[in-house]
């Protein structure tokens, strides 16, 4: 039986290391940052192909150095399976590696030509190399196939290597990186490995992290904008809506407006008020965010050219659709209008797809309806006035249709029948406070908010 010299084999297995301990650093390193981005990839709602291929690309990678510079290795103790699976992968290395270059746009036609033909090949030669075992000519092919698909694309890659800073520095670290796999796959070929490709690797992901940093500062930058944008979009939005309603003799009326983000298609307005009248408009634009903010812009100002005719609803209305129609980019718009006069105590409403006023009269409430079509969508529509009287101690409810969908935590919707039995809870309170304990009460039943919520509440007092 051989025997060896301690001292020898220690000074041994303490070459093998030194000379080993970087490359298994630098696998580990470059595994793990394949790991992390495909953590990330998995994490984010869509699907990202130029994740996938990087995080693959790293991962085969960084476990070819990991496989290939294992210190059993080195002092003979390798078992043919473990063999195979470590040629067989650095086989399909290239496959994930040209498919992300892919995806960045950095190769050309030729570029993305290479890649087509080379996959199959490579990935013949893993899937021979498992079944057969490692031989000669797999690693005369692979290395013939991926010098020829790195010379091609490294020309390809001078020819159109123009283009913002971004791109001439990631095309930069991906020449070295081509350079260094040239000089490797040659001299391996001719019998010598020297191996310093994987330090031209991490020349490469620096080049791409430096990219990755400066995109995601740029983000910042512009999300920082778009939130001070938005701000001020807020400000300018909540100015249009009127602050309170007049003072008044006859009538009591509490606005509560809560968008759903920082601003809405959700609008309210008082387009009369004083002792003996009250006009209350609210309206719900299709959509959410900045677009229907602006079109509910848009109907303020349609509303307001309809001044005139604010005693009669159905009028009003449909003056507004002549003036939205057309002018909203197929958005629409839902709304409800009522009028209030004290001297003949009496109601005029009329709707637009909108849900039903609510009537509080003695601890009851009632329905009120009268819906032509939604504004903005039908040039030919037409509206209706419904009448009603009203007494001393009436509370009507002018609200959007958040406030019916609001949806809990088993997806059930707050409903007609909740906001009913809402209402009439509210009947001892006065309006600013019956409108507080409403949304306050939809609040707690939303898992999260999913639209705007604007409520109307007016008290008749006679």
């Amino acid at each position: 039986m051989l025997s060896l010299d301690p001292q020898f084999a220690r000074s041994e297995v303490l070459r093998i290391f030194n000379h080993a301990q970087i490359y298994i650093v630098l696998g580990t390193a470059i595994t793990t940052i394949g790991l992390l981005a495909a953590s990330f990839s998995g994490l984010r709602r869509r699907f990202d192909p130029l994740l996938l291929w990087f995080s693959l690309f790293a991962i085969l990678y960084g476990l070819r150095l990991i496989l290939n510079y294992q210190m059993l290795w080195a002092l003979g103790l390798r078992p043919a399976g473990f063999r195979r699976v470590m040629i067989a992968i650095g086989f399909l290395v290239p496959i994930p590696a040209f498919f992300f270059f892919r995806r960045l746009n950095l190769l050309g036609r030729v570029g993305r030509l290479v890649t087509s033909v080379t996959w199959p090949v490579v990935l013949g030669l893993a899937i021979a190399t498992l079944a057969v075992g490692p031989l000669g000519i797999f690693r005369i092919i692979n290395n013939s196939v991926v010098i020829t698909a790195l010379i091609i694309l490294a020309i390809e890659l001078v020819r159109v290597g123009r283009g913002s800073p971004d791109v001439i520095l990631v095309h930069r670290g991906l020449l070295i990186f081509i350079v260094c796999a040239l000089f490797d796959n040659i001299t391996g070929l001719l019998g010598h490995y020297y191996n310093i490709e994987p330090f031209s690797f991490m020349v490469l992901l620096a080049t791409l992290g430096i990219v990755a940093g400066r995109r995601a500062l740029a983000n910042e930058q512009q999300l920082t904008v778009i939130q001070k944008e938005l701000e001020i979009a807020q400000r300018i939005q909540l100015s249009i809506l009127p602050a309170s309603f007049p003072a008044s003799k006859s009538f009591r009326v509490a606005a509560r407006y809560h968008p759903m983000s920082s601003v809405a298609g959700d609008l309210y307005d008082f387009l009369r008020g004083d002792d003996h009248e009250a006009g209350l408009l609210i309206a719900d634009v299709s959509g959410h965010g900045v677009p229907a903010a602006l079109i509910a812009s848009m109907v303020k100002l349609a509303a307001e050219a309809q001044r005139g005719d604010a005693d009669d609803p159905s009028q009003l209305l449909l003056g507004m659709n002549s003036i939205l129609f057309g002018n909203t980019q197929s958005q629409f718009v839902t709304a409800a209008y009522v009028y209030l006069n004290a001297s003949s105590q009496e109601l005029r409403y009329s709707a637009a797809a909108h849900p039903p006023m609510l009537l509080l009269r003695d601890g009851e409430v009632t329905e009120i309806a009268e819906n032509g079509l939604m504004l903005a969508a039908f040039d030919f529509a037409s509206y209706s006035t419904v009448t009603h009287s009203i007494r001393q101690g009436d509370r009507l409810v002018l609200y959007t249709d958040g406030m019916l969908e609001a949806m809990n935590s088993y997806q059930e919707e707050f409903g007609r029948d909740r906001l009913h039995s809402l209402v009439r809870e509210t009947g001892s309170l006065n309006q600013s406070e019956a409108a507080d304990h409403i949304i306050s009460a939809i609040q707690r039943w939303s898992a999260a908010q999913g639209d705007d919520l604007t409520l109307l509440l007016c008290d008749y007092m006679a």
